[in-house]
């Protein structure tokens, strides 16, 4: 008991591990990832207090109060509607016994602290996220410049009526059309599955 006090005042209980693939099934986290839909397991670190589960479609954080405490709380932060961003990976000093890996998702910061010997996998990690978060920002862009081509599109053929007022049929076909049109702009630019970058970044 004492020993996890003081790891707790020391800090040390916030140094995670990389968890090997054959051992995912007996981390907590695995029981929320839902591999009814697909969902896989692609990077996991475990501290005495948290366990991070980076998936194909998000990170699956059970956050807790302290290594003495059995409590803790699930939160999921799906990619879809958290964007990554702010990647950022820091090394250990000469007297340090961890690697820090820190990037926003969504709203929420996040920085985690490895044990410095897993340095690598933590790199093959960095990649990863840093990448997600690039295809974030290009894929927003292309669907700002998909929205602003919709909008002139349908301005300019607005004005192809030759001044006479648009039929309710005509407004209903330019309507379907707009909105079918930009249904598949954002199934395009609007990615919820990163299984792609992951598998090419993190060595199984």
């Amino acid at each position: 008991m004492f020993g996890k006090i003081a790891a707790d005042a020391l800090g040390l209980s916030d140094i995670g591990s990389v968890i090997a693939p054959a051992d995912y099934d007996k981390v907590d986290a695995d029981d929320y990832v839902m591999h009814e839909d697909q969902e896989k397991i692609f990077f996991l670190i475990k501290s005495k207090t948290d366990e991070y589960c980076f998936t194909n479609k998000a990170l699956v954080h059970l956050d807790g109060t302290s290594a003495t405490s059995k409590k803790r709380m699930l939160r999921r932060y799906n990619y879809s509607s958290n964007p990554i961003s702010n990647v950022m990976l820091e090394t250990a000093g000469n007297i340090d016994m961890d690697v820090e890996i820190k990037f926003r998702l969504g709203s929420r910061d996040f920085s985690i602290d490895v044990h410095k010997k897993q340095l690598e996998q933590v790199k093959d990690l960095y990649k990863a996220l840093f990448r997600i978060s690039e295809l974030m920002t290009e894929n927003e862009v292309a669907l700002g410049h998909a929205r602003t081509s919709l909008d002139i599109a349908s301005a300019t053929l607005g004005r192809g009526q030759a001044g006479a007022t648009p039929t309710v049929e005509a407004f209903k076909e330019l309507n379907q059309a707009a909105f079918a049109w930009l249904a598949g702009a954002q199934q395009k630019y609007w990615v919820k599955d990163f299984g792609f970058v992951f598998e090419r970044y993190i060595k199984a």
